[in-house]
């Protein structure tokens, strides 16, 4: 009894020194412990997860240079064996056999070779019937759903990272170069950090990074990993090497678990899109397997060198912050007075519309009013009077979409369709945030399933995941009416490619898979682009009907030509044999005409020849008219290609437009 008194008597004084002591967790092991939140559910996903975000970087460190992007991606596949090699770790035999998830009992072993020679024997029947034998598949040694370790190498040719900086830009969560309001690739920092925590969960090693920058004499070399609970780098070896080559770029190599059998097509077509829209960049894909019929080499070779300009970072609507951004702005701010915080930190806000709106303020605010002065009570009047006052849209000279031209090469790159059609929307604006949407449309195509095929982007990354609920999906699908324009949706080989760029993509969910369908704006502007697309598709697919039935009204005709010639012929020798006087009656143009047959100046076959030539002629000037009428004589343009003729010539400007780029060069020889 005294014991359990005693016992009673303590859970009060423990339980108040728990609720005292308070836990922080670092951002690399909160990522660590939702790492479904970046995208890393499963081995498989993890895989592709990583994949995608080393090209990202990738493609924007070539890009931040102007430089044309090459990005080469191995995924190596280790057996088990080499991995405990790779680590240190002994192999060692099995002890206790039951003890192991694939252990089969005596009575499970008897029941399983009692059904194999069952099958062999309804096999031996089927043969010696002499019927085709259906050819059972064996269970694989490796199950569809089993994880393997795999070792993932990225390498471009991008702007590379500075020696003493990469230990903090790989090994650091929630630090990078891309914050701040701009349209980019990635956003939070993530990228390879979470690639390298997935490899301490799931392998234990570090990541393997070698980095040059441009005319840097040697390349830096580093291994690393993380340390979770501080979120701080873990250096193994931080060295400079030789770079006699003058390389710039970067390497990364890491290795994880992963599921390379149930994402192997989610990856081949995530690189294909990403050739689709971005044409200027060669890919270059490894598998690489112990098991040689397994290895697969994919090339996606560039078809331009015209790169989209790069985004500009822009400055905040007045419409798109909240409290808290604007106590971050004044923070920040280099400016001293109130009148230019709001002329200078905020765009669509000039002097005299910054005057008017101190003025709106109250007696309490003045232009002159040093802006680190302000209170909690002046911010909020300030975010209230930003949410009621009127403000011009922001333009979307920030941002940087594809281009027609570029998604035009790109679709027919990767597709081959039979026609394709582009067109980029104007900018327009989402809660203060500009955006740009441009789509394509191709119909047929190689590797194209018929029917309906998506492919969405959003600030030009491919999105593979929750198709569904996206609002191109939902577009293309209940708001197109593609009988109006001559597509047949259930039975042609459509594909629907949009794009849509912008300062901060509204995506639904953790995963950043997809873009809602409940925003008004972005639906209107999606299904317009759609529209203008198909409109350029039907003036095609009835130019190209006109041309079927040309080509079938020509057929149609020329069959009879033989027969109507043969009988043109034997009525006129016919009327050869009758006398003079009742030929009269047809006129003298028939007398010279039955001379002509009867000296033989005019035959069968020269009957035949005319007639072919009347049809031919009779056809063209039927489809002159209807071209005429349809307002499509412009399909009778002729394409011209202008070749230089001396090599000595000076670079002036790319002239864009949908369907080519005009590119003028001065300096040539006279």
């Amino acid at each position: 009894m005294e014991g359990e008194s005693k016992t009673k008597a303590k859970p009060g004084k423990v339980g108040s020194s728990r609720e005292a002591s308070l836990k922080q967790k670092s951002p690399a092991e909160f990522f660590s412990e939702n790492k479904n939140i970046a995208g890393f559910d499963n081995p498989g996903k993890s895989l592709y997860t990583t994949v995608r975000e080393l090209v990202e970087n990738a493609l924007d460190s070539a890009e931040s240079i102007s430089e044309l992007p090459v990005v080469e991606v191995t995924i190596e596949e280790i057996s088990r064996s080499k991995f405990n090699n790779l680590i240190g770790l002994i192999e060692r035999d099995r002890i206790d056999t039951a003890l192991y998830d694939d252990y089969e009992t005596e009575k499970a072993r008897e029941k399983r070779l009692a059904k194999e020679a069952k099958e062999q024997e309804k096999q031996a029947k089927i043969a010696a019937s002499g019927k085709k034998i259906k050819e059972v598949a064996k269970k694989a040694a490796k199950s569809r759903g089993e994880s393997a370790f795999l070792k993932v190498t990225c390498k471009d040719n991008g702007k590379g990272m500075a020696h003493d900086d990469i230990p903090n830009m790989l090994g650091r969560v929630l630090s990078g170069t891309k914050y701040g309001l701009k349209q980019t690739r990635g956003k939070f920092g993530l990228g390879a950090k979470m690639a390298l925590i997935w490899a301490k969960m799931s392998t234990g090693l570090p990541i393997d990074v070698t980095a040059a920058t441009v005319g840097q004499d040697f390349c830096s070399h580093c291994i690393l990993d993380i340390d979770i609970n501080k979120n701080i780098p873990h250096v193994h070896l931080h060295e400079k090497q030789e770079n006699s080559s003058k390389w710039h770029g970067a390497e990364i190599q890491v290795t994880i678990e992963g599921n390379w059998t149930t994402y192997r097509s989610k990856i081949i077509s995530y690189m294909r899109q990403m050739a689709v829209i971005t044409p200027y960049a060669e890919f270059l894909f490894k598998y690489v397997t112990e098991s040689q019929d397994k290895n697969m080499t994919i090339r996606f070779r560039r078809r331009t060198d015209v790169m989209p300009p790069a985004p500009a970072e822009t400055k905040y609507h007045p419409s798109a912050v909240d409290l808290l951004l604007i106590k971050r702005l004044i923070a920040e701010t280099s400016k001293q007075t109130l009148v230019q915080f709001l002329q200078h930190d905020f765009t669509s806000i000039s002097k005299s519309h910054a005057e008017r709106l101190i003025g709106e303020m109250g007696s309490e605010f003045s232009p002159k009013m040093a802006v680190k002065s302000l209170t909690d009570q002046h911010i909020v009047r300030i975010h209230q009077l930003f949410r009621q006052a009127k403000f011009d849209e922001p333009s979307g000279e920030c941002l940087s979409p594809a281009g027609e031209y570029n998604l035009r090469l790109g679709i027919i790159k990767e597709l081959h369709p039979d026609m394709v059609a582009t067109h980029e929307g104007s900018p327009q604006v989402f809660e203060g945030h500009p955006f740009i949407v441009e789509a394509g449309v191709s119909i047929g195509g190689r590797d194209v399933k018929p029917g309906l095929n998506i492919f969405r982007f959003a600030n030009r990354i491919p999105l593979l995941f929750e198709q569904g609920g996206d609002v191109v999906t939902r577009t293309a699908m209940k708001r197109i009416n593609w009988n109006n324009y001559k597509i047949k949706e259930n039975q042609d080989k459509v594909g629907v490619f949009v794009s849509i760029v912008s300062t901060k993509i509204p995506f639904k969910g953790t995963g950043k898979e997809y873009i809602g369908d409940d925003i008004e704006e972005i639906a209107s502007a999606v299904k317009s682009a759609i529209q203008q697309c198909c409109g350029q598709l039907k003036a095609k697919i009835i130019r190209q009907q006109a041309a079927w039935d040309k080509q079938e009204r020509k057929r149609t005709l020329a069959k009879y030509i033989p027969g109507v010639s043969r009988a043109l012929y034997d009525t006129l020798l016919t009327m050869i044999e009758n006398d003079q006087s009742k030929r009269r009656k047809y006129g003298e143009e028939f007398d010279e005409l039955v001379q002509k047959v009867s000296s033989h100046e005019i035959t069968e076959a020269t009957i035949k020849q005319k007639l072919t030539q009347h049809v031919d002629q009779m056809d063209m000037e039927m489809a002159l008219e209807y071209a005429t009428q349809s307002g499509m004589v412009e399909a009778a343009r002729e394409a011209v290609f202008l070749n230089c003729l001396d090599d000595k010539q000076t670079f002036v400007v790319d002239l864009k437009s949908p369907v080519c780029v005009f590119r003028l060069f001065s300096g040539f020889g006279v």
